[in-house]
């Protein structure tokens, strides 16, 4: 199998950006979930590790290394992973192949472990300038947190359509993993969608 695996960090995200490859997959993969979460916990990666050990994958293509993840050591584990099981990992920002036509690639090992120590370092930059620009906004007087009666109560968050495909699920007696897996959504969203339920009835 030729497998593309897309991820995107919010539910919010639609991954449009991805639709520009127009390759021939035998299965697209997309999750909604940070970078920063392990691999083998996001739902639909959790799927190509199943489909990997069955050994029925032959290819995954990903648009760029931080697609894996953010942190370094899972990003190099999950790539190394991959190696052993004989499966050719395709970069496109890079045009970068693991193992073309079977043959490791002599610099998969330094582009890939390079690449993801930029990608957790880019990640490190993000939270360092949220929280100086934190620190300053409070200094200057400013306030934290939604404006007053800004806040999403809890009948809205269950209006979305997003949150109604997971309380369907819920009702019919599903897991919190299995209902995460279906909706392409992180545990926790399934878990807030329960709780306003919970609240509500």
């Amino acid at each position: 199998m030729r497998i593309k695996y897309n991820r995107v960090s919010t539910i919010n995200q639609s991954g449009n950006r991805f639709t520009a490859d127009n390759d021939h997959y035998d299965l697209t993969l997309l999750d909604k979930i940070s970078g920063s979460v392990p691999f083998e916990k996001r739902p639909n990666a959790s799927r190509l590790i199943q489909l990997v050990e069955s050994g029925k994958v032959d290819e995954i293509v990903i648009e760029e290394f931080s697609r894996i993840g953010r942190n370094t050591g899972d990003c190099i584990q999950v790539l190394n992973w991959l190696d052993k099981k004989g499966v050719n990992v395709i970069v496109r920002n890079v045009g970068l192949q693991s193992r073309p036509n079977g043959i490791k690639n002599p610099l998969w090992s330094m582009v890939s472990t390079v690449m993801a120590s930029m990608y957790a370092m880019e990640l490190e930059n993000i939270k360092e300038r949220t929280l100086v620009g934190r620190a300053v906004y409070v200094q200057q007087g400013g306030k934290l947190g939604r404006p007053s009666g800004s806040s999403e109560n809890e009948k809205m968050f269950l209006e979305k359509p997003k949150s109604k495909e997971i309380a369907k699920s819920l009702k019919k007696g599903l897991t919190i993993r299995e209902v995460s897996k279906i909706a392409g959504v992180s545990t926790k969203t399934v878990l807030k969608v329960k709780a306003s339920l919970a609240n509500i009835n």
